[in-house]
């Protein structure tokens, strides 16, 4: 693994785990076993390495939801929470702690949330043949809901939240 990769996925794991901004510097050179020099030199800054550790996320997220269905979908959200733990959406959190005001995380958030809502629109289309901009946000929110209540319900959070979009798109389709 380059230094790069060997990084980001320290950083990821430490922001996951303790939050962007409880995470120092120091904290990420010594657990990534390098110096601070070639932690700045690899990404430029703390927000640059968050935006890199949202960027891998993203990457890694979005090739998991490739799905056609809702049940699918949420089938896929339960295997990232198994995957990568249940403490709700690393980009809200980031966004959270910053604010909103840190660009690099500002945008990463945004163009995550974009992707999903594009996707969702996707699989609303394969679902009921039609676009439908009310289910697919209602489709959204069950998803994100979920996505943070499985931090306290675990998988039953998803069980429910996939449930009750059958439910919507068995509505769309009568």
């Amino acid at each position: 693994m380059d230094i790069r990769t060997r990084l980001i996925s320290t950083a990821e794991r430490l922001f996951d785990r303790y939050g962007f901004t409880a995470t120092g510097m120091d904290r990420l050179t010594q657990a990534a076993g390098i110096s601070s020099r070639t932690l700045y030199k690899h990404v430029g800054s703390k927000n640059g390495l968050m935006a890199a550790v949202l960027g891998e996320r993203d990457r890694r997220f979005h090739r998991l939801m490739t799905v056609d269905s809702v049940d699918a979908l949420f089938a896929s959200l339960e295997t990232w929470i198994d995957q990568e733990g249940a403490r709700g959406c690393l980009f809200l959190r980031a966004w959270g702690e910053t604010g909103g005001d840190v660009p690099e995380i500002a945008e990463a958030m945004a163009r995550h949330k974009q992707r999903l809502q594009e996707r969702i629109d996707e699989i609303v289309v394969a679902e009921i043949g039609r676009r439908d901009d009310e289910l697919a946000e209602a489709l959204l929110l069950l998803f994100e809901g979920a996505t943070h209540a499985a931090a306290y319900s675990g998988s039953a959070a998803i069980a429910g939240a996939r449930r009750a979009a059958r439910r919507l798109i068995t509505d769309a389709r009568a």
